[in-house]
């Protein structure tokens, strides 16, 4: 393949500052990023530095990316005004004296137990990735009609709600949210909109005091008695784009603060999406670790 007959990779990097995978002593199930275990009345979520990217895991992590993760959600939790899973971001009594427990400081949540809603949950500001494409061709994103005569990155008039299916592999699918209210029922659905609206409203409000536009997330949620909370990861750079606002410029792509500098060396270096991807270069690694940790400390003052 051509990224390889490029020379541009040797053949193994560096792993020992990465957490790649856990293995604790309870019952497990991971995610493209996550390790879940089950302590029985809770779950203890451990943020590791692995990367994904077009529905693959890739073969090197990011060092410190899971730490980024964890701090910013904790961070968002606190400042946003509807329910969440987190009890805890300190080693639960459990884990405490396991050998991995120096691995894991910085890196975990404890959070209670959820029912997950089958739905991610996409929240717009900004015209671009998926939408971009679907607006060029329709006018259009998920159903919601737009205004003509917007270019690439445009700000929207209002940020639209825009459902995806969790497909449990392969891509997430974009629906309407009339396909998700006849799944899940209207008074749910609206409830999923409006909740995620107020959360991505609050989060752009205080990352806009702060030089950051958040132009897209996905969030979500579940249920814990009887009530729908926020779980999972919020606000991070694995699940929102960000851009610094003194260098927005509608009308082409927005240097990024997120997952997309990856996302573009990808798409850039003849990877055909459809094998096991390539490492990434070490100073494509180097720059990713920095950007999530700048933007960590630009938005929560934290560093890791």
């Amino acid at each position: 393949m051509r990224w390889f007959q490029r020379g541009l990779f040797p053949e193994s990097l560096p792993m020992s500052s990465c957490v790649l995978s856990t293995q604790l002593p309870f019952p497990k199930r991971s995610g493209k990023v996550r390790d879940v275990y089950d302590l029985g009345d809770r779950l203890l979520i451990v943020s590791t530095d692995r990367i994904s990217a077009f529905d693959y895991i890739l073969p090197n992590g990011i060092p410190d990316k899971g730490k980024v993760l964890t701090k910013m959600s904790c961070f968002w939790f606190a400042h946003l005004p509807v329910p969440n899973h987190l009890l805890s971001h300190e080693l639960p009594a459990e884990v405490r004296d396991l050998p991995e427990a120096e691995s894991l400081e910085g890196r975990v949540m404890v959070v209670k137990k959820a029912t997950v809603v089958p739905f991610e949950c996409v929240i717009r500001g900004y015209l671009e990735g998926s939408g971009w494409a679907e607006y060029k061709q329709n006018q259009a994103v998920c159903g919601v009609s737009l205004p003509s005569g917007l270019v690439q990155c445009s700000q929207l008039p209002e940020p639209i709600f825009t459902p995806a299916t969790k497909a449990e592999s392969g891509h997430d699918e974009n629906v309407t949210f009339e396909y998700m209210a006849a799944q899940v029922g209207a008074e749910v659905a609206s409830q999923l909109r409006d909740l995620s609206l107020a959360v991505y409203r609050k989060g752009a409000e205080i990352a806009a005091q702060k030089g950051v536009i958040i132009a897209d997330t996905k969030l979500e949620w579940g249920w814990h008695n009887e009530q729908l909370i926020l779980v999972d990861e919020v606000l991070t750079p694995d699940s929102s784009r960000f851009w610094p606002s003194d260098r927005y410029q509608p009308g082409r792509s927005q240097p990024s603060l997120d997952k997309q500098f990856v996302r573009e060396w990808l798409m850039q270096c003849g990877w055909d999406r459809n094998s096991p991807p390539p490492p990434l270069p070490q100073e494509i690694v180097e720059k990713t670790s920095q950007k999530y940790k700048d933007v960590l400390k630009q938005l929560a003052g934290v560093s890791v």
